[in-house]
């Protein structure tokens, strides 16, 4: 029992020297993961050597500080390849960047969070940096109001915790009952939009994903700066055609569209 608690301790501790390295802080020295941590430098230095010998992190020769290795990368992409809503989307956000010129983003949700699985940027939104595998909150991006919308006013509430909920600029909707407004809206017109909600100067708009039981797995969407996307001037425009190209995944995911609701009472057989 000992040696399987120690064990379990090292993968853990492995797992939280991974975790240790983030955008802002993707290169961190000894001591900086050891403070992280609150682990002492020499159990550090070990497990470092450790994960560097399985190439899960590397040292720059110059600098000496420590980053994710490459067997990281090699991971990532056997788990993105493995997504079926990577997999459908694919196509699509590419297309979508280059006719639009604008950023193209796929996300799911996990726990109270969006998780990107895409993002493609067209020419009129270049970063220098992948959004792929960051995380944004639900209630202030268009696509995490999609991520909302199959759960109840009580469900949203539970999820998204304590109100009023957190502005990150004074265009962002804090109180729930407004929000449930706003995600009423969307889901009358099959779409969601964003704008400086998240970050002044940027807005964007967003449809679900439904996979073959109808429930909402994913959302897609386009986003730019506010002079590129002109949200004002074209929303009619790129909600058909974000609608347009988040059915083309679902229907790649198997989606056949609502199931009919019969009305009135069945007719008598024979009738």
């Amino acid at each position: 029992m000992t040696s399987e608690r120690n064990s379990n301790q090292s993968v853990e501790r492995a797992a939280a020297v991974l975790r240790a390295f983030t955008l802002g802080r993707p290169a961190l020295r000894v001591s900086d993961v050891a403070t992280t941590l609150g682990l002492g430098l020499s159990t550090t230095s070990r497990l470092l050597a450790t994960l560097e010998a399985a190439e899960l992190v590397r040292r720059d020769p110059v600098s000496q500080l420590y980053e994710l290795g490459p067997a990281v990368v090699t991971m990532a992409g056997v788990a993105l390849n493995n997504d079926p809503v990577y997999r459908q989307s694919r196509p699509v956000t590419q297309r979508l960047a280059w006719e639009l010129g604008l950023g193209a983003n796929v996300a799911v949700r996990r726990g109270a969070e969006l998780f990107y699985l895409q993002n493609v940027e067209g020419q009129l939104a270049q970063k220098s940096y992948s959004l792929l595998g960051q995380r944004n909150p639900l209630h202030s991006t268009a696509m995490g109001k999609c991520l909302l919308l199959d759960l109840s006013p009580d469900q949203r509430r539970s999820l998204l915790g304590p109100q009023p909920l957190h502005a990150y600029t004074d265009r962002t909707i804090t109180d729930p009952d407004a929000l449930d407004e706003d995600l009423a809206r969307s889901g009358r017109r099959g779409y969601a939009t964003e704008v400086e909600e998240l970050a002044l100067g940027r807005a964007c708009i967003a449809a679900p994903v439904r996979d073959h039981t109808g429930g909402i797995v994913a959302a897609l969407s386009v986003s730019g700066a506010l002079s590129a996307i002109a949200l004002h001037e074209r929303e009619a425009e790129l909600g058909r055609l974000i609608i347009e190209a988040a059915d083309s995944v679902s229907t790649g995911l198997g989606y056949l569209g609502p199931v009919p609701t019969p009305h009135g009472p069945a007719a008598p057989a024979g009738a």
